[in-house]
């Protein structure tokens, strides 16, 4: 009989995709500083890699396209909201803050959609979550550190934001795609929305699309515009999908998603090696209770629900920041 994947391997490949997912804001930091918008960025990201995940995706729906028609519409919602508008707020937000401030405010959004299923779908969360998210509320206080001497700028704050509520929409979309429809597939579809309605609005003039291709810096040294190009397209969308699909086979979608928590650990980590960006230690303590309050909330979901409660539908894979 055959053996099951270590669980070694599986948590080796989460901790793989959170690494490469922590990479995108610094990645998009060196080209937007050397003139790209926002948008373009992110147009380049999801476009090239929706065209590398595309064959894995056409033979994850072999005998199942069916499947696919029936699930357009929810793809191309889940392209606009939970792909092209989170990133393209996150990468706006890495203009004007840190990338670690700018990650942990988009994190809010597993937040969010605690009060959206309460308000909408009349799922009141219990006291884990309620604590979890009183944790995650008062560490956006410490990390806006609003009584600081350097303040952030509101604009980036704003932009950090409207990410949280498009990761809300990720979350929210994901969880109630077609248990049919394979995640390789329905995250090759939305990038392929998501880049097709940017480069469409920026043709007609809506959105920014502007990028330069000359030299960049990156880490400090100056290289040509395809590194970070490469880097957000194959590091920080294809290999972080796939191993984050692979490890979430392995470990278990709930436990996967805690591991995925590290990210927002990475991502400052590495904003630090290459940008040199550090938060202050009050940014640091918010950033802690932060990640301790969305954690709370995924214990919370670990336990059974009462029997009054229906289940809340959750995601299957992790998120795409």
């Amino acid at each position: 009989m055959r053996q099951p994947p270590a669980a070694g391997l599986g948590l080796g490949l989460a901790l793989l995709s959170a690494v490469t997912f922590a990479t995108s804001g610094t990645f998009a930091r060196s080209l937007i500083d050397a003139g790209w918008s926002a948008e373009a960025a992110v147009a380049a990201r999801v476009g090239i890699a929706a065209l590398v995940v595309a064959i894995p995706a056409a033979l994850s729906l072999r005998g199942k396209w069916d499947v696919l028609r029936r699930n357009l519409a929810a793809i191309g919602v889940f392209g606009l909201l939970g792909v092209a508008t989170a990133q393209v707020c996150f990468f706006n937000a890495v203009r004007y803050l840190p990338v670690g401030v700018a990650l942990l405010l988009e994190y809010l959004g597993i937040i969010l959609v605690v009060g959206w299923m309460w308000l909408v779908h009349g799922h009141r969360p219990r006291r884990l979550t309620v604590a979890g998210s009183v944790a995650a509320i008062a560490g956006l206080f410490f990390v806006l550190d609003l009584t600081g001497a350097t303040g952030l700028d509101p604009v980036g704050v704003l932009w950090g934001l409207l990410a949280a509520v498009g990761l809300a929409g990720y979350f929210v979309l994901a969880g109630r795609a077609d248990a049919g429809l394979p995640s390789v597939a329905m995250a090759s579809g939305g990038m392929a929305v998501g880049a097709a309605v940017l480069v469409l609005l920026g043709a007609v003039g809506v959105l920014p699309l502007r990028a330069t291709f000359g030299e960049v810096t990156f880490a400090g040294q100056r290289t040509s515009w395809l590194l970070p190009i490469v880097g957000l397209s194959l590091v920080a969308a294809v290999v972080a999908y796939l191993a984050g699909i692979a490890g979430t086979r392995i470990l278990g979608a709930r436990l996967s998603s805690f591991v995925g928590l590290t990210e927002v650990m990475f991502a400052v980590l590495i904003a630090w090696l290459v940008l040199g960006e550090l938060p202050t230690v009050v940014q640091l303590v918010g950033g802690a209770l932060i990640v301790a309050g969305v954690a709370l909330v995924r214990v919370d979901e670990l336990r059974a629900p009462r029997p009054e409660e229906r289940p809340e539908p959750r995601p299957a894979e992790p998120a795409l920041p």
